[in-house]
This record gives C-alpha cells, structure tokens and sequence, in this order.
C-alpha cells in the first residue's frame, strides 16, 4: 500500500473514531446516569435509542413538523426534541413498570430486585422490538439530510494525504457534546442535580432530608431515556434503522459504561468514546463483522488491569 494512502486511511479513521466516539459518548451517559442513580441493570436502553431515532424521524421525515427548518437544520433540532418526548416516556415508564421492581421497594429483598429488573426491562425490551416492527414497518429509515453525503476536505495534511470530516457526523458530535455538557452542569450545578446524586448516594438520608427519593428515581430514568434518545436521533442523520437496531448498540452502550466505571457520568461518556475509537480504528485491520470482537479485546484489557473502569472508584456515584 502507498504510504500516503496508509496515512490518510489511519488519519481518517482517527478522526472518525473520536467524531463518533462523541455519540456514543452520549447514549452511554443515559445509560450511566439510570444505572448510577437507581442501580437498575436497563436492557431496554438500546430500544430507547431506537425510539429515538423513529420520533426524529417522525418529526422531520414521517410528519414534516419540523419541514420548513430546511435538510440542514431540520435534522438536527429533530434529535434534540426526541429528548422531551421519550423523557416523557420514560417517567411513565418508570411510573407504571419499573417502579415496581426497583428503588425503595425492593430495599432488605436478597437481590435488591436486580432479578426482577433483568426479567422487567427484558420484557420491555422486546414490546419495544416487536411493537416498532407493528407501527413501523421493517423497511429501513433514515432522517434525510444532503449533510450526510458530503464532507469537509482538510489538506494535503501530510504528503498527499487528505482528511475527510463527514458533515453530518460533526455537527451531531458536536451536538451530542453540548448536550453531555448541558446534562454535567444539570447534575453538578442545580438544586435538581443534587437530589438526584443524594438519591443515588444514601436514598434514606437522601429522605430524612427532605427528598422525594422515588421522584427522583423517575426523573433519573427520564432523563437517561432522554438522552440516549437524543444520541438515537443524532445517529439517524447518517445511518438507516430499522425496529431492531437496538440490538446493535445496546452491547456498545454497556462495554462504555463499564469501561468509564459504573455508576460514573463522566466515566461514561469517556468509556463510549473509547468504544467509538476502537471501532472505527479495528476497521483499518478487520472486516466489519469482527470489529465488535476488536472492542471486547480492549474492554477484557482494560478490564484486567483496572476493574473499576477507566474512571470508577469504589465510592464514587453519578
């Protein structure tokens, strides 16, 4: 292989790792802010990101509510409005489902209802899978946006190799960043914040204090829902989906979490732009099928030699 050839592959690849390690960032923050708060194990995240990607759809695309924005903006604010909407969800969802198996009613069980949890947000995952493939259809979606088939040309950078930044894929990363900022300031700066991290720390001095411990849980899976929903509607501007899509993300969302050190924002966010990174750089070397296997030999490495993840600590809450 010409040398140039391999230096625009590898700068390329660099580039897109970091520009969609930024979204995955983002979906597994939503993930981290569920678990971090309640400790609920929610194997229904990925269908909450498909969600996502059907009501950005919905709202631009299906319904065109949001039209007159135009192709280059209309996408984008599409994916920021999935997060009211599934936010909305979410609390029902906790309201009438999880609730039940989590949070304050569970406290003195054996488990401390992590089996009912499993079985719960299971169930939930597959009525999402199934009822999207009802409403939806199997025929694959996109939200439609000229951004996504062009891309800024940056060199010659080092010989003759030239850098190629996707259109679509920045201004969602840098959507996806502001939202994750948005969401640290929430959590570290407002009244709000601090009873969701007094929830999350000690629920019963958090409701000695005055805290409504269940409310804050609802808010919490509101909010995680919301998220990764808003990630899900970035994704859409540049990639098909269908009612299973889910599936494909669900494993990524949990190897970030897990990478940053459960139960850690921050941590979070880090984790799935690692993800993303070694992804997009495993397909220098591997075909697509096994770039999936890429990610698991570097989470099983980190893993060994720092199990509490790349940002975890043994006292350390959302």
């Amino acid at each position: 292989m010409d040398l140039d050839i391999l230096i625009e592959n590898v700068m390329n690849a660099l580039a897109a790792g970091v520009i969609i390690g930024c979204i995955y960032g983002l979906m597994c923050v939503g993930l981290g802010l569920i678990f971090g708060v309640m400790k609920v194990i929610n194997f229904a995240q990925g269908e909450l990101l498909m969600l996502g990607m059907y009501v950005s759809f919905y709202l631009f695309s299906g319904w065109g509510l949001l039209a007159f924005l135009g192709p280059y903006v209309g996408p984008f604010v599409g994916a920021m409005l999935t997060g009211p909407v599934v936010f909305v969800g979410g609390m029902l969802l906790h309201r009438f489902v999880i609730a039940h198996v989590s949070g304050m009613r569970t406290t003195g069980s054996i488990d401390d209802g992590h089996f009912g949890q499993l079985i719960v947000t299971l169930g939930v995952s597959l009525i999402l899978q199934n009822g999207g493939l009802i409403l939806f259809g199997s025929t694959p979606r996109t939200v439609r946006t000229p951004l996504s088939s062009r891309a800024f040309e940056i060199g010659p950078v080092a010989g003759d190799a030239t850098l190629f930044l996707n259109k679509a894929r920045l201004v969602a990363c840098a959507v996806a960043i502001l939202t994750a900022i948005a969401l640290y300031v929430l959590l570290e700066h407002t009244r709000l914040g601090r009873a969701l991290r007094a929830a999350a720390d000690n629920p019963t001095a958090a409701t000695y204090m005055g805290v409504d411990v269940e409310r804050a849980y609802r808010i919490a899976f509101g909010i995680g829902s919301g998220v990764t929903a808003i990630a899900g509607g970035l994704i859409a501007t540049y990639l098909a989906f269908t009612p299973f899509v889910g599936l494909d993300y669900v494993i990524i969302m949990y190897s970030g979490v897990v990478l940053g050190g459960m139960g850690s924002i921050l941590g979070a966010f880090w984790g799935g732009l690692t993800v993303g990174f070694v992804q997009q750089c495993s397909s220098l070397v591997l075909p697509p099928q096994l770039q999936n296997a890429a990610i698991f030999v570097v989470f099983l490495l980190i893993i060994t030699l720092r199990p509490q993840g790349l940002f975890g600590r043994s006292a350390e809450r959302a």
